[in-house]
């Protein structure tokens, strides 16, 4: 039953969120986040994503992944030691309200942040030769569609495909992941 909820949620996310990451890239890049940050910031919503519970009940699962960016964005924001002003303009509404720390995260919310990033990587590593490249191209480096098949000298299509496959697969391991993390006080599953 886990697996099918982890093939659903990925197809979900395929056909409903994947589409509208370029809008989201646009507007992360014209509120003047850090290149390398956008990625890390839709990485990381993806991974929320695939622990959603109740996604068929999102209506406009555009709405909502923005609406993780931009809060996975705030709360960045609100951990940074230096906020640039243009940043926190573009941003939007309810910035005000954001209490600004002077420390940088704790070494636990740093140590957990790069356990997350390393299971993230393991499982772009795990990916099949192609769909690897292909997901490492469109989602690490920000190539387009049209650079990535020009350069392995395949179609748009199989970029496209290649580049949702990757994701599914890598959200199906994570979700998986997840589910096998054994949760002090609790009792691993068989």
């Amino acid at each position: 039953m886990n697996e099918e909820r982890h093939r659903r949620i990925a197809e979900w996310v395929t056909r409903a969120v994947l589409p509208h990451e370029p809008a989201v890239r646009m507007w992360l890049a014209r509120s003047l986040v850090n290149p390398a940050d956008i990625d890390d910031l839709i990485q990381e919503a993806y991974c929320k994503l695939a622990r959603v519970e109740a996604f068929e009940a999102i209506e406009r699962p555009d709405g909502y992944f923005f609406r993780v960016v931009r809060n996975l964005l705030l709360n960045q924001l609100r951990h940074a030691r230096l906020v640039r002003i243009e940043v926190l303009n573009s941003v939007g509404s309810g910035v005000e309200q954001l209490a600004y720390a002077d420390d940088a995260p704790s070494p636990e919310q740093a140590a957990g942040a790069q356990r997350e990033l390393a299971r993230v990587k393991a499982r772009i590593d795990a990916l099949p030769e192609r769909c690897r490249a292909i997901f490492r191209l469109r989602k690490l480096e920000g190539l387009s569609q049209r650079e990535i098949a020009a350069r392995l000298g395949v179609s748009e299509n199989v970029v496209e495909h290649e580049t949702a496959r990757g994701l599914k697969l890598v959200m199906a391991a994570l979700a998986d992941d997840e589910h096998r993390t054994v949760r002090p006080g609790e009792e691993r599953r068989a």
